[in-house]
């Protein structure tokens, strides 16, 4: 298979929530993966550390390709975790294979600040907080950049904050660069 088809499965109904967060569960995306390339392998890479922080990565080997993805340990917030226990190393891993499958196609675009296709963007309606984040990143998607920072603006600090850590990092960026010009 090419990227171009992998690219189009629609990986919506396997994507998990975590906090606000969205990822793709390892298993369903390795499954897959297996499916389409029995021959598929992966390894895990030496882990480098920065400071009392560490970066995971991953290799996956399909369709004669090799693709590797990188991710530090964090938390629920996507913070780096200061000396990480084995099991917060372990879910890194898992979820860096998980990002490595992307690497050629399936579910790419969860790491693209596409936490989901265009027409599943309404999926997550019942947190208020979500919502307004929805509004936003749909607004900065759009190229409306200054109604998106007015909707920000008319939050309290503390919806701010919880609104801030729901966004993708694509609108986090734009966000910061309108504040910046």
């Amino acid at each position: 298979m090419h990227y171009k088809e992998l690219r189009q499965i629609n990986v919506s109904q396997h994507i998990e929530k975590k906090n606000g967060l969205s990822y793709l569960s390892w298993s369903w995306a390795l499954d897959q993966l297996l499916q389409l390339d029995n021959d598929a392998t992966w390894e895990y890479l030496e882990p480098k550390k920065f400071g009392e922080s560490l970066m995971v990565f991953c290799k996956v080997t399909a369709f004669g390709k090799s693709r590797t993805a990188q991710l530090p340990v964090m938390d629920f917030r996507n913070r780096a975790i200061l000396n990480p226990n084995a099991y917060e190393v372990n879910t890194a891993m898992q979820r860096c294979l998980a990002k490595a499958i992307s690497l050629h196609g399936i579910g790419l675009y969860i790491y693209a600040g596409e936490d989901l296709p265009i027409a599943d963007q309404d999926v997550v309606t019942d947190n208020p907080l979500m919502l307004v984040a929805q509004e936003v990143m749909n607004q900065i998607k759009s190229g409306n950049i200054k109604s998106a920072h007015q909707r920000c603006e008319g939050l309290n600090q503390k919806d701010k904050l919880g609104v801030w850590s729901l966004l993708n990092a694509k609108t986090k960026q734009a966000l910061k660069q309108y504040l910046e010009a």
